[in-house]
């Protein structure tokens, strides 16, 4: 089925469900490219509402590296993400009982919105590599499939577990020296561990972020490249090395800050569940209309 065939057969489920005139989701136009658009490599929008145009692919296996999860077709990244992962596999590849590196999750052939998972990934400067050692780089299509990453945190992610190492904190602190890579996400209780460990220059720290979940694997996030018009980066971290911001995202993982009270005699409500909006075409940049039409 052509891809042309699949973006008219997704709006035309789309403008049929329920007998209205539905526009078809972003998820739905993006999620359904199996290749990348025939232009010029470039990021349009922001991590989380975004494409990608003229997409690299992966290849789904390299000396020091394999693409996981192939089905998912997430294997596809800007010409400057996917240099990234060559050169830091290479690296964590000289370390002792890695042979390089599992990466997960890059982008969709042309970014935007996943049809499951991820809010950014969108415009190819995103990542995420497996916490597992990568003992061999020889795993056939069907393993990539069934094998798990390893969870490396302890106690809900206030400090790492027996399976973290040094040489995690050494391919982490490498990637963080990349000029390319703006953040860094872990969860929190790794940035801890790596700020009592870390001995030398503490720069680097400042790029590494805690955030919710991120123990099976770190996500990286290239800053836009030179050039790149109509990519939006991210407001840049704050200030220092983040070690003490960290430590409070442990502290309130150790001590949840307890709920407040209701006021006496206020009615008791149910808090409302919070809903997203998804995404329809219009919402992303006008040039992510180019993308999907590129033949």
């Amino acid at each position: 089925m052509s891809f042309l065939w699949r973006i008219l057969t997704v709006a035309a489920v789309s403008l049929l469900a329920g007998g209205t005139m539905a526009q078809p989701l972003a998820k739905q136009l993006f999620g359904a490219a199996t290749g990348a658009s025939k232009q010029r490599a470039t990021a349009y929008g922001s991590y989380a509402k975004g494409c990608a145009a003229g997409s690299e692919q992966l290849p789904e296996t390299g000396p020091t590296w394999q693409a996981m999860r192939l089905s998912r077709n997430r294997n596809w990244g800007h010409p400057e993400t996917i240099d990234f992962i060559k050169k830091l596999s290479a690296f964590a590849a000289k370390q002792p009982g890695w042979k390089g590196l599992y990466i997960g999750d890059i982008s969709q052939p042309r970014g935007g919105p996943m049809l499951s998972g991820h809010r950014s990934h969108q415009i190819g400067l995103d990542v995420d590599i497996w916490m597992l050692p990568a003992s061999r780089v020889n795993l056939s299509r069907q393993k990539r499939e069934n094998i798990s990453s390893i969870s490396l945190r302890r106690s809900n992610g206030a400090f790492v577990n027996d399976s973290w190492s040094r040489t995690h904190h050494r391919i982490i602190k490498q990637a963080a020296k990349d000029r390319r890579v703006a953040r860094i996400f872990v969860f929190p209780g790794a940035k801890v561990q790596m700020c009592k460990d870390e001995k030398g220059n503490r720069k680097y720290l400042r790029k590494i972020r805690p955030w919710y979940g991120h123990h099976y694997h770190f996500h990286v996030r290239l800053a836009c490249p030179k050039g790149s018009k109509g990519c939006v980066n991210q407001d840049p971290p704050p200030r220092g090395d983040g070690c003490a911001e960290a430590q409070e995202w442990v502290n309130k993982i150790l001590n949840p800050p307890k709920p407040k009270e209701p006021k006496p005699g206020a009615k008791k409500t149910k808090p409302k569940p919070k809903t997203r909006r998804e995404y329809v075409l219009a919402d992303l940049p006008k040039q992510c209309t180019a993308v999907l039409q590129s033949r």
